[in-house]
């Protein structure tokens, strides 16, 4: 197993609806990125105070290709972005070797 992995680390704008950024986070996956070439899973973790979304897919060249895609972001992915304070992300890929458990 080589899976890409996209993985960016982000705060939230203050005053941020976490409920609604859920809500906007799950729509986009609904309606976008679970629809993108060889697309596996979407995790978002939190700390209280940092966001982290690890996205999965079957190569590295699905995730540059989903990236590529993203550059013009549609309403959906705007809206996820509303929420997020910009300058606080932090993008790396990595490539999974190998995976325990589910």
């Amino acid at each position: 197993m080589t899976n890409g992995v996209f993985y960016c680390s982000f705060k939230l704008k203050k005053g941020a609806s976490v409920p609604e950024f859920l809500a906007a986070a799950e729509k986009l996956n609904n309606e976008y990125i679970s629809k993108q070439k060889g697309y596996v899973s979407w995790k978002q973790l939190n700390d209280s105070d940092t966001w982290l979304d690890i996205l999965t897919f079957e190569t590295m060249e699905d995730v540059k290709a989903f990236e590529a895609n993203s550059a013009n972001p549609g309403e959906l992915a705007q809206h996820f972005y509303s929420f997020i304070n910009m300058p606080s992300c932090k993008v790396r890929y990595f490539t999974a070797l190998r995976s325990y458990g589910e």
